[in-house]
């Protein structure tokens, strides 16, 4: 049969994606607001703009003539898969985001989604990570996602508290010294509408 004649099956999304971006089975897509605005702000971008800018060179390039040839038509064509396929990507994720504010969050010492944790290691070095969503995380501002192990471990422990973490050389004790909710940097940028 042609190739002409066959219809490649789309791929599903999830299917695609990397372990740790993946939301795990039976849990909330946990987002901070700054992480929320951050993926609507690079959807409008894409619908409102790139898009758009990207049809108008397909439709071109497809009146020029020889399409099977046409550079900027075939490169246009898998552009424009790209971003319908991450368009898809992203209103899935805030459809199905749960947006915690941790300025909002009751005073507590207990740690849970949108903490910013200090902890001792075992070799006496201090540590703060901020625990937030899967599309958050940033290793150069400590932004650890909440599905990370060392997240795993912090959840549900209290300020004072010795949690275990298993690490690929075995498991190490983290004392948790601090547990705050403040305001993270997740690099929102400006809103756009």
């Amino acid at each position: 049969m042609s190739k002409a004649f066959t219809r490649e099956s789309e791929p599903h999304d999830d299917d695609e994606l990397p372990a740790e971006l993946k939301v795990p089975a039976g849990s909330r897509n946990y987002m901070t607001p700054g992480g929320w605005q951050r993926l609507k702000n690079e959807l409008y971008q894409l619908v409102h703009k790139e898009r758009p800018e990207l049809t108008q060179i397909i439709n071109w390039a497809a009146s020029n003539g020889d399409r099977s040839e046409n550079g900027d038509y075939l490169y246009g064509k898998k552009r424009l898969r790209e971003i319908d396929r991450r368009i898809r990507f992203l209103q899935k994720r805030l459809e199905n985001a749960e947006v915690v504010d941790p300025e909002l969050r009751e005073a507590t010492d207990q740690v849970f989604f949108s903490a910013t944790v200090t902890y001792l290691r075992e070799s006496g070095q201090e540590e703060t990570v901020a625990i937030v969503g899967l599309d958050e995380t940033d290793a150069r501002k400590n932004y650890v996602s909440w599905t990370s192990p060392v997240a795993r471990a912090l959840i549900k422990a209290r300020e004072g508290d010795v949690v275990l973490l298993r690490t690929p050389q075995g498991i190490e004790e983290l004392e948790i010294l601090e547990v705050r909710y403040v305001a993270l940097d997740t690099g929102a940028g400006q809103t756009t509408d």
